[in-house]
């Protein structure tokens, strides 16, 4: 039997932006167990909730300050007990984020280190080296005494000492928990990043973000951190149901990417060079080849992903809606796991007008343009959009875009998706490219042939057979279609 996370679709949940259960204009644990029939209706697999810890919040919840229970904001313990719980009444699976690069500045451990004990946690110098913050500015601190701390984040994210045993325990130790309370994996934050060379040397240039996923960085992707999770994959491997670990990595090339997902590693790992590339055939043939050349000399599947809470949506990326309808088919036909964004199966763009006394993402400290606020815009449900006083304002335009104006609509990007998934779970085999005209995509697994042009001009494939779903009229510009052939 298949391992289901083979060729798992999973749904990325921004919680404080999918559903609002209490009311108070943020999104919550209630709001998600309340959208769980809604879930299961769509079709996909499992659910990845973003961080939902005890937090300042200064990162949105990517600055844990307690690793074992859940922010008031979010809900209870017993809330996420039972949203586990309800969910596998569902069929669906449960996997949480997991932030081990660094903590809060508000974690009780750094609290400690500020008062000077156990600093070893963390990476304390008496002097600061050249590195730079992925935020923007330097990527380090001083503190009262003098010493430095070292932040690749936010200076209220501290990284952690991964060379310290009782940093690795204390992992370790976190999740078990989770697991013991149900969960099906986790996702692994900044999982290329735990490790630091020895001596901490300077780089010698600034603009060092620019590097990161496209050349080597020396502050990531150091070989150490695969022993980290062959020890993680242990402890999953030692809970009965197939629980997963998905990595949060970026690696200069496929080829280094892949070694995160070795046979005692992680399970599987986000395809960003997928995920980046631009809106051309010959582009993306070529990642899509080094994607599952690179993942296969492992063992390990790719994975296909067009959006997320850090990205610009695809819809803005690409240019047009008619692209993204596109793209969904042309990602979910292939063989692997796909991961869908809170929203892409409905069609949303990124907003680009919020106010900007409302935009609070640490990450523009680094340029403007770079804030991530846009794509965290909450989910309309309804055609009023569905909640009352939200954290970020809902465009008014959405309510065209809302699941209740898009339910039952053929024509609606929510059905797309919907059949697709249905459909999806019926394809199988190797993928093999077809001759086709310039500028467009044709390759068949098994008996699906799916065509894709991404040509501004329609193109006659020629297909044949059966027509099971079109993003478009087969054939016209920035159209996917997919075909049962013989």
């Amino acid at each position: 039997m298949t391992a289901w996370w083979r060729d798992a679709v999973i749904y990325q949940v921004y919680v404080r932006s999918f559903a609002d259960g209490d009311g108070d204009g943020v999104g919550d644990l209630i709001g998600v167990r309340d959208r769980l029939p809604y879930l299961a209706g769509l079709g996909v697999d499992a659910i990845w909730l973003t961080p939902f810890y005890p937090s300042p919040m200064a990162d949105f919840g990517y600055d844990v300050a307690d690793y074992r229970d859940v922010d008031p904001l979010f809900g209870t313990l017993a809330d996420a007990k039972a949203l586990i719980d309800e969910a596998h009444g569902h069929d669906l699976r449960i996997i949480v984020d997991i932030v081990p690069n660094h903590t809060s500045s508000a974690h009780p451990w750094f609290q400690e280190a500020l008062r000077g004990r156990h600093r070893d946690r963390y990476i304390f110098r008496d002097a600061p080296n050249d590195w730079e913050s992925i935020f923007g500015g330097p990527a380090w601190t001083q503190v009262e005494d003098g010493q430095w701390y070292l932040h690749l984040f936010d200076s209220s994210q501290p990284d952690l000492n991964w060379e310290h045993p009782e940093v690795r325990a204390e992992f370790e130790s976190i999740l078990r928990f989770w697991l013991d309370l149900g969960v099906d994996g986790f996702r692994v934050d900044v999982a290329h990043g735990m490790v630091k060379p020895p001596g901490l040397p300077d780089i010698g240039h600034t603009g060092q973000t620019r590097l990161i996923g496209n050349d080597v960085v020396p502050y990531f992707d150091n070989d150490g951190v695969h022993e980290i999770h062959r020890a993680w994959r242990r402890v999953l491997d030692s809970y009965p149901g197939e629980r997963v670990g998905v990595a949060e990595a970026w690696a200069p090339t496929p080829e280094r990417l892949a070694l995160y997902v070795r046979p005692d590693e992680l399970h599987q790992a986000f395809n960003f060079h997928f995920l980046f590339a631009p809106w051309d055939a010959g582009a993306l043939r070529e990642v899509i080849d080094s994607s599952l050349a690179s993942a296969g000399s492992v063992g390990a599947p790719s994975t296909w992903v067009l959006s997320n809470h850090d990205v610009k949506r695809h819809v803005t990326r690409y240019g047009s809606l008619a692209r993204a309808r596109a793209a969904a088919l042309l990602s979910l036909a292939l063989p692997g796991s796909a991961y869908v964004y809170q929203g892409d199966e409905l069609g949303l763009p990124e907003v680009l007008d919020l106010p900007e006394e409302l935009l609070r993402d640490p990450q523009r400290l680094r340029d403007p343009d770079s804030g991530r606020d846009g794509c965290r815009v909450p989910m309309p449900w309804t055609r009023e959009l569905g909640w009352r006083d939200p954290w970020l304002p809902i465009p008014g335009a959405w309510s065209a875009l809302s699941v209740e104006a898009q339910q039952g609509r053929d024509d609606s990007t929510l059905e797309l998706y919907r059949q697709a998934l249905r459909l999806r779970r019926s394809f199988a085999g190797d993928l093999v490219w077809h001759d086709s005209p310039e500028g467009t995509l044709v390759f068949s697994r098994g008996d699906l042939l799916c065509t894709v042009n991404l040509t501004g001009a329609p193109v006659d494939f020629g297909a044949g057979g059966e027509l099971l779903l079109a993003s478009d009229v087969p054939g016209a510009a920035d159209s996917a279609a997919w075909w049962k052939v013989k």
